[in-house]
Parts: structure tokens; sequence; C-alpha cells
């Protein structure tokens, strides 16, 4: 997966074991700007989350008010859901 595209945007795994979830953590530390566990990989909330690619899917740049330091860094944001979904859909789409 970490080496089939130059991009780096966006990804997310789901997995119910930790030692999964550890290893893909691991494994795919530079795929995705963002990255989402148990979680849909949709949904930065600007000024709350840093927001940005890795590799050549955009400048790294991270907008979000106290996040401004990390231009000058390359992070890469992780959340992870430990409540698993009942539904891909949001509330809108019903």
């Amino acid at each position: 997966i970490d080496t089939t595209t130059p991009y780096g945007l966006t990804g997310a795994i789901f997995a119910r074991e930790k030692r999964i979830i550890d290893e893909a953590r691991s494994l795919l530390r530079n795929a995705a700007g963002n990255f989402y566990i148990n979680d849909k990989s949709t949904g930065a909330v600007v000024a709350q989350q840093p927001f940005g690619g890795s590799r050549i899917s955009g400048t790294n740049d991270k907008p979000g008010g106290p996040h401004y330091i990390l231009r000058w860094t390359s992070p890469q944001a992780v959340k992870e859901t430990h409540v698993p979904l009942t539904d891909w859909r949001y509330a809108y789409m019903q």
C-alpha cells in the first residue's frame, strides 16, 4: 500500500486487534498526511485538526491556527475510534 502511488493525502485502516492496528500504523507511517484508524477517512475539522498531504500530495501545509508551527515540519494526524461504526453514512445522508 505504501508504495503504490507517490501521493499520500489521507488513509484509513479498519481492524479489531490492537496488534494489527499497531503493525499497520508502523508500516504505513509515511503513507498519508492524515491517517484514520477505525473511522471514516473524511472530515478533518479546520482549526481543530491539522490537514495536509504527505509526499507529493500537496505542500504539507497544515492550516488551523495554533498548528502553524507544524508548517515547518511534516507531522501526521492519527485518529483512532474505539467504538465500532454502525453505519458508514453521515446523518445528513439518511
